[in-house]
């Protein structure tokens, strides 16, 4: 299979970087401070959604601002003491790529998706983060202001995701989906294309475009 493409979309958590153990730490330690039981919290996806969609869910809307801040000083904190690195294939892959044909659309916040970023090493031109949209992904507003930040149209874009709030968002937007089944199983991830990781693609950019391809 090929994908043809003008720019390409990359989530974050999941997608370029693993930070489970850094994410399940800290909302672990949130949901002991705020009173939030283990049966409560199971019922809540934590990759592909925003701190403060979460937080809305579980907490009083009084508390929401002061639950979502701390959240996000902990995990920001959280980072060099280990759990977040780059997943299989993302450096060469991000590398074969000019800077202004690719984007980092992710539901953190800005300084929780600079400090992972800046951990591993990825520096990317074009930054989306949950302090630029109002709506979260699955709405595709995220991925929709991505594709513009590149000045790209979104039925030329690809999405990279490794959730499925992420992939409905991508899908909403009008893009290609590709799914990494890195923290969910293939089977539910609905997606054009389903891989383990980036490690199981190639990259070619030519003067017409991205080539997409799986490799043998």
């Amino acid at each position: 299979m090929r994908i043809h493409a003008d720019a390409l979309l990359f989530d974050n958590d999941g997608t370029l970087v693993s930070s489970l153990e850094s994410v399940r730490r800290c909302w672990t330690l949130w949901a002991q401070e705020y009173g939030v039981t283990a049966e409560q919290f199971g019922r809540f996806a934590l990759h592909g959604r925003t701190a403060a969609e979460i937080a809305a869910d579980l907490l009083p809307a009084e508390i929401v601002p002061e639950a979502v801040a701390r959240i996000e000083r902990l995990e920001v904190e959280d980072v060099p003491n280990g759990g977040v690195h780059l997943l299989p294939g993302t450096r060469e892959f991000l590398d074969a790529l000019p800077a202004d044909r690719w984007a980092v659309v992710t539901s953190a916040t800005l300084g929780l998706a600079e400090a992972r970023l800046e951990a591993v090493g990825i520096r990317p031109k074009t930054l989306i983060t949950a302090n630029d949209v109002t709506r979260g992904k699955p709405d595709p507003e995220p991925y929709l202001l991505g594709a513009r930040a590149l000045g790209v149209d979104p039925s030329r874009c690809v999405v990279f995701e490794d959730a499925p709030a992420g992939l409905a968002a991508g899908r909403a937007a009008g893009m290609t989906t590709v799914a990494l089944a890195t923290t969910h199983q293939a089977r539910e991830l609905d997606a054009d294309l389903v891989v383990k990781d980036l490690s199981a693609l190639s990259v070619l950019v030519t003067d017409r475009g991205v080539e997409i391809s799986v490799r043998d």
